[in-house]
């Protein structure tokens, strides 16, 4: 991979860190880990069972993961097909990026509330269906029921997928976003016990995060309004393609 993707594939990645510790994934973790696995919070909890519940736990881990990856890569490969499509308007396409999400990273801190931002869109399974299929679906549901806090960072990616000259790219990048939302989420399931008391210690320290992901978002829209992204990337192609 040339060193401009390697950057953008880093940007990608954090933004799944982000999300994974946003106020509206980081304290679901335990739920969404019960839920999936249909072994009781309890049972997680105790070393006898861990042990006997632990490859359940990975495997039916891995398909949730698996499930809101296929959605997110659809959308990245959605967003760059649209982009091949707006290509004459890409340059238009950068500066409203940019504004959005300088106004998504605002929303974000919690500085000034976006009502149209407070919106949710979430769908809910009142059983989950049997097997790693159920831990897939639920995966989809997920990713389908993106809430306000993941948003404005997964759009963030998806606004940049936009402006990418090819589908791959835009799959690419999401395919990044993905693991790093699953890697932690992954490892979450594999130490429970660990995740519980990781967590009593980082939720108090949940307001910095967010003012933190708010001005990570800020930084990537002032980059794309003052079209320093693209020359960044041009200066590192030239680097790299002497």
């Amino acid at each position: 991979m040339g060193q401009p993707q390697e950057i953008s594939g880093l940007i990608a990645f954090s933004a799944g860190l982000l999300s994974f510790v946003s106020p509206c994934v980081l304290p679901l973790v335990p739920s969404y880990i019960t839920y999936i696995t249909g072994v009781s919070f309890k049972e997680l909890t105790e070393a006898e069972a861990k042990a006997k519940l632990r490859w359940a736990t990975v495997f039916h881990s891995f398909f949730f993961i698996i499930g809101f990856s296929f959605i997110f890569i659809l959308m990245g490969a959605s967003a760059s097909y649209l982009g091949q499509v707006l290509a004459e308007y890409q340059y238009w396409i950068m500066k409203a990026g940019g504004v959005l999400i300088i106004l998504l990273g605002i929303h974000f801190t919690g500085i000034i509330n976006l009502p149209f931002l407070q919106m949710e869109k979430r769908f809910e399974m009142r059983r989950k269906p049997l097997g790693y299929l159920g831990s897939f679906l639920v995966g989809i549901v997920f990713a389908a029921g993106w809430t306000p806090c993941i948003g404005p960072i997964l759009s963030t990616i998806l606004i940049y997928a936009s402006t990418t000259k090819s589908m791959a790219t835009g799959i690419l990048l999401l395919t990044y976003y993905s693991i790093g939302l699953g890697i932690p989420f992954f490892f979450s399931s594999l130490a429970f016990n660990s995740f519980l008391s990781a967590f009593d210690k980082i939720k108090r320290y949940m307001r910095v995060i967010t003012i933190i992901s708010g001005l990570f978002l800020i930084a990537i829209g002032i980059l794309f309004l003052t079209d320093t992204f693209r020359e960044i990337n041009f200066y590192l192609n030239a680097l790299t393609n002497p």
